[in-house]
């Protein structure tokens, strides 16, 4: 028997990917999908196997019958609306982050923590954040096999992490910048004052922006704060030790992560490859030439479209034998997103 599942969140970017993505895996429904969005989207037809479903506006009424609903509509909608799910009978997954803290939610990779999804008191299961998530694919098998204590991550996160109008402003900045070579290579400060923006701090074109999210009273961010918290509980370690610099850069889609990895027992670099082969969820991409030219590169562009997150540059410390050092990347919107919400529907229905 299949499942009666909506969507809640159907007509955004996520949304269209979560049907691409249980089109894709034959995700075992029973009759359509519901698809729900606000009373703006309400009416739109969205695309599903070969033909269409109306979307429909969130109500409590909408959810009775729902078996699973999965969320992607913010994190106000999902305290409002996912307790109401959850009264209903329904299973919520969660992608935003409402829930990514509160004990009685599970936070779970479905590669790293699967076990976790059973235990839901409150009916609702939290997706963790996409950065995170790209990290935990790699970070997860290494704990397991070597014992994490510590980490230094540094993320370099795609324009597209902040949704549409982070793309949309990208290619806005890029094309304000065109034509401005002399002034890119001698008046940097100048083009950057020029140039304005509402989603960024800064513009994202032809630049590096330190900066994503909002300022915490400790001056890091909260996305920074997010790499913290959530590694802490998807790991199981609530003392492991994380420094965390986040990034925005001008990449349509894909963040990526520097990593050092500090472990309770030295560890080469065929210690750390031997652990990460075959693991799930991921694809190693380390390969080094004859010549010592890269013939595999975990770069965003190489990962964009992709369930694997990729992982490479992989070394040892200079200083520590027991420290590693790698560079992870995975699509923001498949694995960071929609791919681990269905993964983790599939885990419920398990």
């Amino acid at each position: 028997m299949g499942v009666r599942l909506a969507i809640l969140g159907a007509t955004g970017a996520v949304g269209a990917e979560l049907l691409r993505q249980l089109d894709r895996r034959g995700f075992p429904l029973d009759g359509d999908p519901v698809l729900l969005a606000s009373d703006r989207s309400a009416g739109r037809r969205l695309p599903w196997r070969g033909g269409e479903v109306e979307v429909r506006e969130v109500t409590a009424e909408a959810f009775e019958g729902v078996d699973v609903a999965l969320f992607s509509a913010g994190a106000d909608r999902s305290r409002t609306w996912a307790p109401v799910a959850a009264r209903a009978g329904a299973v919520v997954v969660d992608n935003s982050s409402a829930w990514r803290r509160d004990p009685e939610v599970p936070l779970v990779v479905a590669e790293v923590n699967p076990v976790d999804a059973s235990n839901r008191p409150l009916g609702i299961v939290a997706n963790p954040n996409c950065t995170t998530m790209a990290l935990m694919v790699a970070v997860g098998p290494l704990h397991r096999a070597f014992g994490l204590r510590a980490m230094v991550a540094s993320s370099y996160q795609a324009a597209g992490g902040a949704g549409q109008s982070g793309i949309d402003e990208l290619a806005a900045t890029q094309a304000a910048v065109d034509g401005r070579r002399e002034d890119l290579l001698h008046d940097g400060a100048g083009v950057e004052a020029s140039v304005p923006t509402s989603v960024f701090a800064r513009p994202i074109a032809h630049n590096v922006v330190p900066f994503c999210g909002s300022y915490r009273d400790d001056r890091y961010t909260d996305e920074e704060r997010k790499l913290v918290d959530e590694s802490r509980r998807i790991l199981g370690v609530p003392d492991l030790a994380v420094a965390p610099t986040c990034v925005r850069v001008p990449v349509y889609v894909g963040h990526a992560i520097s990593a050092r990895l500090t472990f309770g027992r030295p560890v080469t670099h065929a210690d750390v490859v031997g652990a990460l082969a075959g693991a799930p969820g991921l694809e190693l991409a380390d390969a080094i030439g004859p010549e010592g030219e890269p013939l595999e590169l975990p770069t965003p562009l190489a990962g964009a479209g992709r369930d694997e997150v990729l992982v490479g540059r992989i070394r040892e410390d200079y200083d520590d034998p027991c420290s590693v050092n790698l560079f992870v990347s995975g699509d923001n919107l498949v694995k960071g997103a929609a791919l681990n919400t269905v993964q983790l529907a599939e885990l419920v229905l398990a």
